[in-house]
């Protein structure tokens, strides 16, 4: 589960380009975006990605006071509101969280601030049926749900 990896190593980064909210803006209003965003500056809204490879990086001195909805978030900044990372989020030493942060994969180096919950959430899946109450389901990506009344 602890690893010694260093946050450099980042999960594959999209083809597409990267926006810089660079230092010392500000930006008002919920932003949506695909491919790579980083943040040195401050956001003022919701986030959210456009597709399932993109990454945000909030860097020290970043900042971001809103919801979070990106598949793979890295922060090393500060995030006031809740983070749903379908993929997995890391949070570098300087990282200051204050919300629930959703998440599929986490890695927290010593240092990392949180004020809030940390939920593990299961991969979504692709099924569309449920099955009688105390039977196991079977999904396609390896989990097991078990239904319950």
């Amino acid at each position: 589960m602890f690893t010694n990896k260093s946050t450099n190593e980042n999960p594959a980064p999209s083809s597409e380009s990267t926006t810089l909210v660079a230092a010392g803006t500000e930006i008002k209003g919920d932003l949506s975006f695909s491919g790579s965003l980083e943040v040195q500056g401050s956001i003022i809204g919701k986030i959210v990605a456009d597709d399932e490879t993109a990454q945000i990086r909030i860097l020290n001195g970043g900042s971001v006071l809103g919801e979070i909805w990106v598949p793979n978030v890295i922060v090393n900044g500060r995030i006031k509101g809740d983070i749903y990372a379908s993929k997995q989020i890391q949070l570098a030493a300087k990282a200051k969280v204050e919300g629930t942060i959703y998440y599929s994969m986490i890695e927290i180096e010593r240092g990392a601030d949180i004020d809030g919950k940390l939920v593990h959430e299961i991969p979504a899946t692709n099924v569309t049926a449920f099955q009688k109450a105390g039977e196991s389901v079977d999904v396609s990506n390896g989990y097991q749900a078990k239904v319950e009344k």
